[in-house]
This record gives C-alpha cells, sequence and structure tokens, in this order.
C-alpha cells in the first residue's frame, strides 16, 4: 500500500480544505475504500477522516414531515430505526440486504452512496481500464460481461453502480446536502451519479473537496409505505451484489393507482429511474395486466454490452413481480432474507 498522509480535521470547514488538495480522499469506515487502497485500485496522497465531525450522525424529522439523514449514520442503524422502517419500509428493505450484518454495522449512508463499481476488471490493475486509468480502454468490453450494464452505457465504460440502498432513494426522490469550498447545496440523488459518456472515471457531481454532509428524503415519500417493495436477484441468497433489483413504491385508490415511484438497480452506471413506466402506472389498474407494459417501457432503450442480453429480460420480470409485491401491500415486518425472491410475502416466517 501506498504511503499516505492522515489528516482528522475537527469541523466541517476544515475537512473541505483538507480533502480539496490534489490526492486527497474522504474516510469514514473506509468498507470500500480500504479494500481499493489494499489492492492498488486506489492510491491516495492524503486521507482524511471525517468520522469525528459533530452533528453527522443523526437521524432528525423536518419541519415538513421529511426526515434528515447524517452522512455518518450507520446503515444498520438506519434500518432497525422503527419509524424509518415503518415509513420509508422499501429504504430499509434494500439496506438489510446488502452485504454482511458486520458490513452494515460499520458502512455509512454517505459512503453508500458513493461507493464504487464492483467490476472485476475495475479492481485488476493488470487490466484495462477507463475508469480506474482513462484512456487505458475498457477490457471488460470484450470480457467476462454478463453482469454489466444494459442502460446508459457507452465503448468506455460498461460498469453498474453496485448500490442497494440508492435505488429506493432515488425512486423516493431523495436530495443530498453538500458543503464545499463554495458553500452548501443540494442535489437530487438521481443527478447525483454521472453515466460513463467518454468521461467514465468522472463518477458523480462531487468536486474536490465536496463532503457529503446529509440525505433527505421529502414527506411525501412516506405516502407510499403502504405499498412499497425492494427486490433483488443475485446469484446467491446472501452477501452477493445485484444482477437486477428494483425498487417500486405505488399509492393505491379504489384498486387503481393513483402515484407510482419505479428505479432499477444493477442495470447501469447508476440507478435508474423509470419514469416512461411510471407514467403508464398512473391511473391503470394494480395488476399485472399493468405491470408488464410498464416493464417494456422501463427497458425500451436497453441494449446488451456483452453477453447479458439476458438482464434486460429478467429486468422486466423483477420489476413485474416487485410491482405485484408492492400491490399486494408493504408486509408487517422486513422479510428473514430482505429483497429475495425466495422470502415469504408477509414478512412473517413460514
Amino acid at each position: 500500500m501506498k504511503n499516505f498522509e492522515y489528516v482528522r480535521p475537527a469541523t466541517v470547514p476544515d475537512a473541505i480544505a483538507a480533502a480539496a488538495a490534489p490526492g486527497a480522499a474522504y474516510l469514514a469506515s473506509g468498507t470500500n475504500l480500504l479494500d481499493l487502497m489494499k489492492g492498488g485500485v486506489t492510491r491516495p496522497d492524503r486521507l482524511v477522516d471525517v468520522t469525528r465531525l459533530p452533528g453527522l450522525d443523526r437521524i432528525e424529522r423536518t419541519t415538513d414531515g421529511g426526515i434528515r439523514i447524517g452522512a455518518l449514520v450507520r446503515n444498520a442503524d438506519l434500518a432497525h430505526d422503527p419509524d424509518f422502517a415503518r415509513s420509508y419500509p422499501a429504504v430499509a428493505e434494500a439496506l438489510l440486504s446488502g452485504a454482511s450484518a458486520q458490513l452494515r454495522n460499520a458502512a455509512t449512508v454517505g459512503g453508500n452512496l458513493l461507493q464504487r463499481t464492483r467490476c472485476g476488471y475495475f479492481y485488476d490493475t493488470a487490466s484495462a481500464c477507463n475508469k480506474r486509468e482513462p484512456g487505458t480502454g475498457c477490457d471488460a468490453r470484450n470480457g467476462e460481461n454478463r453482469l454489466h450494464a444494459v442502460l446508459g452505457w457507452s465503448e468506455a465504460c460498461i460498469a453498474t453502480h453496485p448500490s442497494d440502498f440508492c435505488v429506493p432513494l432515488v425512486a423516493l426522490d431523495a436530495v443530498v446536502e453538500i458543503e464545499g469550498r463554495s458553500g452548501r447545496r443540494e442535489v437530487a440523488l438521481e443527478a447525483l451519479h454521472c453515466l460513463p459518456g467518454d468521461t467514465p472515471a468522472r463518477e458523480s457531481l462531487l468536486e474536490p473537496g465536496d463532503l457529503i454532509v446529509a440525505l433527505r428524503l421529502p414527506a411525501a415519500a412516506r405516502a407510499f409505505s403502504a405499498h412499497a417493495r425492494y427486490l433483488k436477484i443475485r446469484e446467491r441468497t446472501s452477501y452477493a451484489f445485484a444482477i437486477v433489483s428494483a425498487a417500486a413504491c405505488l399509492r393505491i385508490e379504489a384498486g387503481k393507482i393513483s402515484d407510482a415511484r419505479l428505479a432499477l438497480g444493477g442495470v447501469a452506471a447508476k440507478p435508474w429511474r423509470a419514469h416512461a413506466a411510471e407514467k403508464i402506472l398512473v391511473g391503470a389498474s394494480a395488476d399485472t395486466a399493468s405491470f408488464r407494459p410498464a416493464a417494456e417501457a422501463a427497458l425500451t432503450e436497453a441494449k446488451p454490452s456483452g453477453e447479458n442480453l439476458f438482464k434486460i429480460e429478467l429486468a422486466k420480470r423483477i420489476i413485474v413481480r416487485t410491482l405485484t409485491l408492492a400491490a399486494a401491500g408493504t408486509p408487517a415486518r422486513i422479510p428473514a432474507l430482505p429483497a429475495s425472491p425466495f422470502a415469504s410475502v408477509s414478512g412473517v416466517p413460514a
């Protein structure tokens, strides 16, 4: 591992100043960053430890009825917060489907938003990767790519974003609060991550020194709590990233869908909001006959980036299945196998 400078600032402004220097990186729990450093994928000159910054580990209700989550809140603490789980059940289910209990106890909300792709060629420093080293090429294009992107990819990069947490957050219009050298600003989470285009090394809108300090969900997101689910297809039931995932949040009145939110994971370099599908669902009956056209609309622009044509049909089926589960109603408790197609629908162990 490369030698680096370690800094532990006492305030957010001090942290921003320290991290604005070339080669600096923020460190919280390090569940992703330290692995990248050990493998030589990321080689920062300076680590700016933000774990002691005051006020970033709180879960707070906002005056308008929404919720504000500090960037240093642990994933497990958020998922197990009773009020949060009742109000935003799909988000809690997504959190509990990710990684292991040990990692969820350490990993932070801010770190989850910014975790790097799990593309094997990105992690292999002997492989060409435009995301890791711009201009070298993308070995994934002609390599092992069955798990790679089918939406929003380019010839420069076909990697996917790995977060479960981000998928229902994008569906529910989450907003990220950012502190930077020019002050505080807010960015919709849907806009935070960048598609690769010709510059896959730029993964987000963050500028040098920018620090995510909080995440907010609007009060309107609570209106979906009775019909909200997250479903994740993976190669093993636990401790695995999604091949494809979906978050579906519905409002149903007299058997008709009055509002719908839908997002996909595992299909692009960012969580993918399915706006066209949402429009089809509004006003439709809450049944499979309405869900299949919505699924088709969500994948209209999809195309394989390699040996992954199957992911397009799989994504359509996951959408239909997730919408069906959401229409049936949020379980009284999160299933013992969160987000798994093998979990009982009610959440009560069989």
